[in-house]
């Protein structure tokens, strides 16, 4: 195999983009089953008696009593509730696990320990390997051994596994798909894939843990986000906000827009012209000259060709005919089944709606 290093600059700078055959390997995640090495994401650690009620008051997600092996998303936020850091949790052995993107672990970590005061919490970076594993075949005998597991754990739960760290089962897949993170420490990494791939596991570079997620419609932090986005956006309510829970950092806008029903943007996925120059992520997307939004991650997809996840102002039609890229040379199309389900009206709106109606 021949490893080939991911774009540089770029949010995956120092993984491995593929090994030769990227479209080949989607298809063996689609199929069977592969290991992508992403271990450039940032894992910190939380340890201390007050860790979870700590975290439940500074983040989005209602994590106060986050049961022992149970895993969820959550924000950060600002004070107007754009989002700052996203980061996947997980709740093991006295230990709260968070793991966010590569160039946020350092600020993160920041973040939490000026959060610190007089609670009893410790903040610390810890030194593990993620990896994450794709496809159907993920729950054949060989593979569950390799892992020393019976059975695979349930949806956004985690287990130890032997000689530290432990494997999770991810949500927000296709039918027939599976997807697992294995956290293990940084020595261990090239152990734990070597075995898994005499388990049949075929190695995958980053691109096709990216066409996956695209296809998903899962956004990526710093990459399908920008400094305006707002949870509501980018379908990180419910995944990453509690709407029932106390004050944090921003709740003001994330209420005021939950009532509200009307989130500025909605995340898409677009199908792109091929032809040309491809785009990159920040290029505008534009509808008859204007701008309507902006590009995230841009990739192609074993099946669906060039793709891209994009910021559209809400309501954008999904016939309508937008551009992007050098010079708005790249036409580009939206996928009406990305489209966000029938709009949220909330209960704001419906009383103010029910006011101009008696008015008439």
């Amino acid at each position: 195999m021949s490893a080939v290093p991911a774009p540089d600059p770029g949010p995956d700078a120092g993984a491995i983009w593929h090994y030769g055959d990227p479209l080949g390997e989607q298809r063996a995640a689609e199929t069977g089953a592969v290991v992508v090495d992403r271990s450039h994401r940032a894992v910190l650690t939380l340890t201390g008696g007050d860790r979870q009620k700590w975290l439940h008051s500074i983040s989005t997600q209602h994590v106060s009593d986050l049961p022992e092996g149970a895993s969820t998303e959550n924000l950060s936020l600002d004070g107007q509730g754009r989002i700052e850091d996203h980061w996947i949790q997980t709740e093991l052995d006295g230990t709260t696990y968070l793991d966010t993107e590569p160039w946020r672990g350092e600020p993160l970590l920041d973040y939490l320990r000026k959060m610190v005061f007089w609670s009893d919490v410790k903040p610390a970076a810890a030194d593990m390997a993620v990896l994450s594993l794709l496809g159907p075949r993920l729950a054949d005998r060989a593979v569950l051994d390799a892992l020393g597991l019976d059975t695979l754990p349930a949806e956004l739960t985690a287990v130890p596994v032997a000689g530290g760290g432990f494997v999770r089962r991810m949500t927000g897949t296709p039918a027939g798909q599976i997807e697992l993170d294995l956290l293990v420490p940084r020595e261990e990494s090239a152990g734990w894939q070597q075995r898994l791939m005499q388990a049949g596991l075929r190695p995958a570079g980053v691109w096709a843990y990216e066409a996956h997620r695209v296809a998903a419609l899962r956004p990526r932090l710093g990459v399908d986000t920008d400094e305006r986005t707002i949870p509501h956006e980018v379908g990180w309510i419910d995944a990453a906000v509690h709407l029932d829970k106390g004050c944090y950092r921003g709740q003001e806008t994330v209420a005021r827009v939950h009532n509200l029903g009307k989130p500025p943007r909605m995340l898409v996925l677009l199908h792109l012209d091929g032809s040309v120059e491809r785009p990159s992520t920040g290029d505008p997307v534009l509808a008859g000259g204007r701008t309507v939004g902006r590009l995230g991650t841009v990739v192609d997809h074993v099946d669906l060709g060039p793709v891209a996840l994009a910021l559209l102002k809400r309501g954008v039609p999904a016939d309508t005919e937008l551009a992007t890229g050098p010079q708005a040379s790249a036409a580009a199309a939206i996928d009406a089944d990305s489209l966000p389900a029938t709009e949220h009206i909330g209960a704001g709106r419906l009383a103010v709606e029910r006011l101009r109606g008696g008015a008439r």
